[in-house]
């Protein structure tokens, strides 16, 4: 086996992993990035972009079954499930080359196999079980990512049962579907098969759908869920799964009730949990807690040279988190002067469903419940021109503001396009502008964004076109 010296090690190639990578090489540091299946990560692969490829699929088809209300004539719709998962893989793939691409222009040496330390400073590489290099550095930063969490009674077995990865590729259109839990991956795909004709039920323990979500965008969400179709179950559990020949019966236990219901499947979405095995670190002082790397604001573990971002480090698990995380690791090991820790309050949220649902910051609830005392704003789509004339009259946007000095605390929508504008509040957030910035920025007109600035003005009581 080979020993290579690096200044970095990378332990993923996830969009944490690759993008903490070529910033490391970007900083003059020797670089490697060791991943074990797929450069690009779960997020890639099989998360974040690929669901995107298959909900841009749905939402032709729900445009094509409206087409009359254009003005078009259209005969009867149908698609091929196989052709809409082909052209989802076929993105996947082409981004992930993407990625290889980047690695290699930015002379990032990628090792193919799984990573485990070895001691202070030191990574083995193994592929297929088989010794393949053996690496040091004086940094290693663990970016493994995360996998779906199975419970109990509650096991996949990717025939029946699906986790996330089989719902992105089924054979065969199920006709019904029960998906458990009603975050974002979990609506994300209820909302994916609803739009394409199956009928769909979603289960929650919680009282609400989209439970991190504000409590209004929640109830909004919920309603557009049920007059789409859905059945919606909350503070509900799955008691059970019996698996037939071809089909599922699912107990759940709603208000003191137990009824069964047969699907052709069921979606586990009940969250995930960390690729903290077979790292190597037992006998280091990295700990974990609740399958989760506890780290500082800036990617450091207790053991010294050691760092882990992105899902493995905790929530919130988002790709963009990772990835910030990961810079913010990388420069503050270079030595930068300007670097500043991770601050969660401002990172977004995007849910991809029909209709969309993003936010930034504290709900209104989680401001009164830090002492905050808040003045609110609401603005709904029904009262923007452009949302009339693309008819997506459907949505609202929710501004949340400390009353005392005006600081945005969290902004919450739901609507067409949603995940594109929350941006806009992101960024007033991280240059901490108050409600007198946003106020005297002009919009364009006629678009979306407009609603964001009415939101903002009708916090204040100065909303102009509601």
């Amino acid at each position: 086996m080979a020993d290579t010296n690096f200044d970095v090690i990378v332990v993923g190639g996830g969009p944490g992993g690759y993008v903490t990578a070529i910033r490391a090489a970007q900083l003059g540091m020797k670089t490697a990035c060791v991943e074990r299946e797929h450069l690009g990560g779960i997020c890639l692969n099989w998360g974040c972009i690929p669901t995107k490829a298959l909900l841009r699929s749905s939402e032709i088809g729900h445009l094509l079954n409206h087409a009359g209300d254009y003005g078009f004539s259209v005969g009867n719709v149908s698609f091929d499930i196989k052709k809409v998962v082909e052209r989802s893989r076929k993105v996947a793939n082409q981004l992930s080359n993407g990625v290889k691409h980047l690695l290699k222009k930015n002379k990032v040496e990628v090792f193919d196999g799984h990573g485990r330390l070895n001691g202070s400073g030191k990574l083995k590489v193994e592929k297929d079980g088989k010794p393949l290099a053996d690496l040091a550095a004086k940094h290693i930063i663990l970016a493994t990512g995360a996998r779906a969490r199975a419970l109990p009674g509650l096991e996949p077995d990717g025939k029946l049962v699906w986790t996330y990865k089989e719902a992105m590729v089924p054979p065969t259109m199920p006709k019904s579907l029960l998906v458990v839990g009603s975050g974002a991956i979990g609506i994300e795909f209820a909302s994916f098969y609803r739009t394409l004709g199956a009928e769909v039920t979603v289960v929650e323990v919680l009282d609400r759908v989209l439970p991190v979500e504000d409590a209004e965008i929640s109830a909004f969400a919920k309603k557009a869920f049920e007059k789409q179709g859905m059945k919606i179950f909350t503070s509900a559990t799955v008691k059970a799964l019996k698996n037939g020949a071809d089909n599922v019966t699912v107990t759940v236990e709603a208000g003191g009730k137990s009824q069964d219901i047969t699907v052709d499947r069921v979606i586990l979405a009940i969250g995930i949990v960390g690729n903290v095995e077979n790292l190597g670190l037992e006998g280091t002082k990295v700990k974990v807690d609740k399958t989760h790397v506890v780290v500082d604001g800036y990617g450091a573990t207790g053991e010294p040279g050691v760092y882990a971002i992105g899902d493995l480090a905790g929530p919130p698990w988002l790709a963009h988190k990772a990835s910030h995380e990961g810079v913010v690791c990388v420069e503050k090991i270079a030595g930068l002067n300007d670097v500043h820790p991770l601050d969660v309050r401002n990172v977004p949220g995007c849910t991809y469903c029909l209709p969309q649902v993003a936010s930034v910051g504290l709900t209104e609830q989680a401001a009164k419940d830090k002492g905050y005392q808040v003045k609110v704003g609401k603005f709904p789509f029904i009262g923007n021109g452009k949302a009339i004339a693309l008819g997506e009259p459907e949505g609202l946007v929710k501004t949340v503001f400390d009353a005392k000095t005006g600081e945005l605390l969290g902004a919450h929508m739901i609507g067409a396009e949603v995940t594109e504008l929350i941006q806009g509040y992101t960024i007033a957030k991280t240059m901490e502008t108050t409600e007198a910035e946003l106020m005297h920025t002009i919009f364009p007109h006629p678009t979306l964004s407009e609603m964001m600035h009415e939101a903002v003005l009708a916090a204040y009581g100065r909303e102009i076109h509601i």
